[in-house]
C-alpha cells in the first residue's frame, strides 16, 4: 500500500439486532447497541457481535465506514447542532479520512499504537442512507447525506481495531480535507 494517512478511530458501534426496520412513522426498535472500546473482526464475517456477523447476505458489505467530518458537515448545513454518530448505525468512524476514493480498492488499517494489529477490509459499496435518518438525526439528513454516507466493506483479514490513533493505508491517494464532502458516484468509479 502506497500512501499512509493517520487518522482517529473514534468511534467502534456493535448492535446483535436491527434499529430501523418497518416505516420510520412507527419508530426505531429499542435495541442494544454498544460503542465499544475495541472490537474484533473476522475474516469473511464481519465485527463479532454485530447483526451483521455471518449473514451470507452481508459477507462483502459487514462493515460500514463513516467520516466523522462528514457528520459534521451535514449538521452545519442543516443547522441541526451535534448529530449523534451512532444514530447512523455506521460501524467504524474515522478522523481525517476521505473514503470514497477507497471503493473498489482493498486497504487497510491498524489501530493499537506502535506494533497494531492491522485489519485488512475491502471497500465494496457506497453506504446510501435511509429514510430513517430524517427521523433519527434531523430533518433532511437522508438527503444531506448521499454520497457521504460512508463505505460497506468486506472483512479480508481479521483482527482487532480500537479506538483511538490509527494508520490507514491506501493503494490510492486520499484528501483528509474532503472528507466531510458529499461524492458523486460515476459508475466508472463503482467496483
Amino acid at each position: 500500500m502506497s500512501y499512509r494517512y493517520e487518522v482517529d478511530v473514534v468511534h467502534l458501534l456493535v448492535s446483535p439486532e436491527h434499529a430501523y426496520f418497518g416505516r420510520a412513522k412507527d419508530g426505531a426498535a429499542e435495541v442494544p447497541a454498544t460503542d465499544a472500546a475495541q472490537v474484533e473482526l473476522v475474516a469473511g464475517k464481519g465485527i463479532v457481535g454485530d447483526r451483521f456477523f455471518g449473514k451470507a447476505a452481508h459477507m462483502d458489505a459487514a462493515v460500514t465506514l463513516f467520516a466523522v467530518e462528514a457528520l459534521e458537515s451535514i449538521a452545519a448545513e442543516l443547522d441541526a447542532g451535534p448529530l449523534d454518530p451512532l444514530l447512523t448505525r455506521r460501524n467504524v468512524f474515522l478522523r481525517g479520512a476521505e473514503l470514497a476514493p477507497l471503493l473498489g480498492h482493498d486497504f487497510a488499517l491498524e489501530s493499537g499504537g506502535e506494533g497494531g494489529e492491522q485489519v485488512r477490509l475491502h471497500a465494496g459499496r457506497p453506504a446510501h442512507p435511509c429514510a430513517w435518518m430524517d427521523k433519527m438525526l434531523a430533518p433532511g439528513a437522508h438527503k444531506a447525506m448521499r454520497g457521504r454516507g460512508g463505505i460497506r466493506c468486506r472483512v479480508l483479514s481479521g483482527g482487532v481495531l480500537q479506538r483511538g490513533p490509527a494508520v490507514l493505508l491506501s493503494p490510492v491517494p486520499l484528501d483528509p480535507e474532503r472528507a466531510g464532502e458529499a461524492t458523486v458516484l460515476r459508475p466508472s468509479r463503482l467496483p
